[in-house]
């Protein structure tokens, strides 16, 4: 009965050391976070037969860290206190990515580009925002979340680009706890995510049927 009941309370503690840390903007804890994988909003996309690897997006020194970042004007970045994503912020990004496509179930191969397989296309991405924004410089709390992503359609193996596009998605701050802030760049980053796969499997297939038409054409000649 002893052990049980200073098992318990080791737990009772940690539980209320992890609700102390999320409960402030700058909790003086570390605390690690990370983000799930967006979905797909559209149903009707089609199955694609073609192999897709993703690269970790590109990004400036300020958002490839695992800091978790927030700005006050269009020209200051700073992190929050004690707090940082589980992985620096292109890396997370990417695994979720593939995941989204993954969890699409449109996709048979998919992966990073560092398995080394072989693909029809590779996506190549850039994260050009991933902070939390305030509006209002003198607000204890940011108010919104902004995360955009452009992306460049590569087919291989002449890694020729085919298409591009930029995804920008911003969703505010619903509280005033960390948490939410979390929560947002999930909502955001998962829009991101959603339209991201859903141009990419359109565009593939476009350019994959086009490019088996001439195929077929040059071999019927």
């Amino acid at each position: 009965m002893t052990s049980r009941l200073i098992r318990g309370l080791g737990a009772a503690v940690l539980a209320v050391g992890l609700m102390a840390g999320c409960a402030a903007l700058n909790p003086t804890a570390p605390s690690l976070y990370t983000l799930t994988p967006g979905t797909v909003a559209e149903s009707g996309l089609p199955p694609v037969s073609w192999q897709l690897l993703v690269e970790p997006p590109a990004a400036s020194a300020g958002i490839d860290t695992p800091r978790i970042a927030v700005t006050r004007s269009a020209t200051a970045l700073d992190y929050f206190a004690g707090v940082s994503w589980a992985d620096r912020a292109p890396n997370m990004v990417q695994g979720l990515i593939v995941q989204s496509f993954e969890d699409s179930r449109r996709i048979v191969s998919v992966g990073r580009d560092s398995a080394g397989l072989r693909s029809d296309f590779l996506l190549k991405t850039e994260l050009r925002d991933f902070q939390a924004e305030f509006t209002n410089p003198s607000a204890a709390v940011p108010d919104r979340v902004r995360v955009r992503l452009s992306a460049k359609l590569v087919a291989m193996p002449n890694r020729t680009i085919e298409a591009g596009e930029t995804f920008d998605a911003v969703v505010p701050v619903r509280g005033s706890d960390f948490t939410d802030v979390i929560a947002a760049f999930n909502t955001a980053l998962g829009q991101v995510e959603g339209a991201l796969v859903d141009w990419t499997l359109r565009r593939g297939e476009a350019v994959f049927r086009a490019e088996a038409g001439r195929a077929g054409a040059m071999g019927a000649r």
